[in-house]
């Protein structure tokens, strides 16, 4: 079944603060991870920032590992990888959060993204990246757009300021790289879910990109190390 995105300027629906089986909040894992992230913080806004840092650099970004199994989405599933790709780090963020009580969910958008290998955009055949996820946490009566996706190391080596987030506006990606670049444009929203709506994730990727299977068998860190140093 496809899942319908809920009202972005809604308030929170039970099921934002609920587990699921992608935004696992219930996983023992995920509950200590959060509970570390966010100790000794004073309030939600305070709890989400730790969170988003956590869950940034302490999980490197890497779209050579696409799985499209509920296991491989999962939030648990990045704790145990210690990496992930945009839509399995928005679900810890989203896990995080539900799990000190904070409602969240995940959003997904088709962005032009600048930031990845040459292998990577063979392979996809496109630098349009669709379903791209995003994390959207309800702090002080609304919704708060955060993009826990690229660690610092990896912007570092590319070249690109890292997203910060302060829980007070939206932390989408910068639209340029520190050397006046165009880094990532957003071209399309598709909503946001109280759990990721894995159907149509699969149907859109594949239906999008043919050769998905064929991900690259090289090292990503290795790939955008020796992308950048040429450039």
């Amino acid at each position: 079944m496809i899942m319908q995105p809920v009202s972005v300027g809604g308030p929170p629906t039970p099921a934002s603060s609920a587990p699921a089986a992608i935004i696992d909040s219930e996983d023992p894992a995920v509950k200590e991870f959060a509970a570390v992230a966010a100790g000794g913080c004073a309030d939600n806004r305070g709890a989400a920032v730790a969170i988003y840092y956590a869950v940034r650099d302490g999980f490197r970004y890497d779209p050579y590992t696409v799985d499209l199994s509920i296991a491989g989405l999962s939030a648990s599933g990045v704790l145990q990888s210690g990496r992930g790709w945009c839509i399995p780090k928005a679900a810890l963020m989203a896990a995080c959060c539900r799990a000190v009580g904070i409602p969240a969910r995940v959003g997904l958008a088709d962005v032009r993204n600048h930031l990845a290998t040459r292998k990577l955009l063979d392979m996809l055949g496109t630098d349009v990246f669709y379903c791209h996820g995003y994390t959207s946490v309800w702090l002080e009566g609304r919704w708060i757009k955060a993009t826990p996706a690229f660690n610092r190391e990896l912007c570092t080596r590319a070249g690109i300021a890292p997203l910060e987030f302060d829980g007070c506006v939206d932390s989408i990606n910068h639209p340029f790289d520190l050397a006046g670049q165009r880094h990532m444009e957003y071209l399309a929203m598709h909503g946001e879910f109280d759990e990721v709506p894995r159907d149509y994730v699969v149907a859109t990727l594949t239906q999008r990109y043919p050769s998905l299977k064929q991900l690259p068998g090289s090292d990503w860190d290795e790939d955008i190390e020796e992308e950048f140093k040429a450039s």
